[in-house]
């Protein structure tokens, strides 16, 4: 684990014209967050808005200005841990002093924010059509550790850009394809296999603050009935109905078999539905001095209390401030 007691922070800011500023002595607090159905990293911090370069921080540091946060335990040189660039800009003037706050986000902020339109020809495999929406926005994409496989011609209208590529991630896990995550690390866009990470930290009673643990049925998916057209008419027919673990009742999921879909295709696509769905809900959240280097989609080993086992970051929350975070882990099937 990370020793909490050499644990520090460092905070960059770079003004309009490129020229970087250590701000860390005038941060009052700082955290960062990675949501759960959420693309982009979201950084936030308080600083005193004292004279800098001869101007007032809230001066230099303006709406699209790039903020790099470094973090470093014990004899282990500072390491990037997240990056993002102005949002929300706000100054206050009281008695006591002046007060400036900031919102940041990463690039993948623009995806969530942004609507277009897409069609894909049938054949193009995943990697491109993601690295097609990427591209068209500016962004270019590094490490590639999804799925590759061969989709079917597709139509995508008036959509979130973040909602478009979870869906073509989506459709390539269903079609056999490894869960995977995207995120940017250190300024680059990456599709990065859940659980890939090298270093798995260990949380047990003694590195622990609090801990949450629940059982639920509420989202579970027990049946999926693969639908079809037929060939006159139009009507919609079943043509096939893979069953999980109904004990618990049915919990019905319809899947539509693409026009140009194989059957084993949507077999393949059902019955990765009812593997990411088909049990119950074992998540836990965990309250912990921080790791900084922890991020969304990551692999934990939890050893505290009664619960035991690897688990998948969903979210987490760094409070720097604190030296703390909070993850909403859930168990690895």
């Amino acid at each position: 684990m990370v020793d909490i007691s050499t644990l520090e922070y460092k905070v960059v800011a770079f003004d309009e014209g490129g020229n970087k500023h250590d701000i860390t002595d005038l941060i009052e607090n700082f955290g960062w967050e990675e949501n759960d159905h959420e693309l982009a990293v979201r950084l936030s911090f308080t600083a005193r808005n004292d004279i800098v370069s001869k101007s007032r921080l809230s001066s230099i540091i303006k709406p699209n200005c790039l903020i790099l946060a470094y973090a470093k335990s014990g004899k282990k040189p500072f390491e990037e841990v997240v990056r993002g660039k102005v949002v929300t800009w706000s100054r206050v003037n009281k008695n006591s002093g002046y007060t400036f706050k900031c919102t940041a986000y990463d690039d993948l902020y623009c995806l969530q924010k942004s609507q277009d339109d897409f069609f894909f020809q049938s054949g193009i495999s995943t990697k491109s059509r993601i690295s097609k929406v990427l591209g068209q926005w500016g962004i270019s994409l590094g490490r590639y550790e999804g799925p590759n496989a061969s989709h079917g011609k597709k139509k995508y209208q008036a959509m979130y850009l973040s909602d478009i590529v979870l869906a073509i991630l989506d459709d390539g896990v269903k079609k056999g394809g490894s869960k995977c995550i995207i995120r940017q690390e250190k300024g680059q866009v990456q599709i990065a296999k859940r659980g890939g990470n090298k270093d798995v930290y260990v949380f047990e009673t003694d590195n622990t603050v609090a801990l949450t643990h629940s059982l639920s049925t509420e989202d579970m998916v027990t049946r999926v009935k693969i639908m079809g057209k037929e060939k006159k008419g139009g009507k919609e027919k079943v043509i096939a109905t893979l069953n999980g673990d109904t004990k618990y009742g049915v919990r019905q999921r319809i899947y539509k078999r693409g026009h140009d879909e194989k059957l084993s295709d949507a077999k393949s696509a059902a019955q990765a539905i009812l593997d990411e769905n088909g049990s119950l809900k074992n998540e836990a959240k965990v309250q912990s001095p921080d790791v900084p280097y922890i991020r969304k989609g990551d692999l934990v080993c939890m050893r505290a209390q009664q619960i035991k086992g690897d688990f998948y970051v969903l979210s987490i929350q760094h409070d720097a401030e604190t030296r703390s975070m909070t993850m909403d882990i859930k168990r690895k099937k």
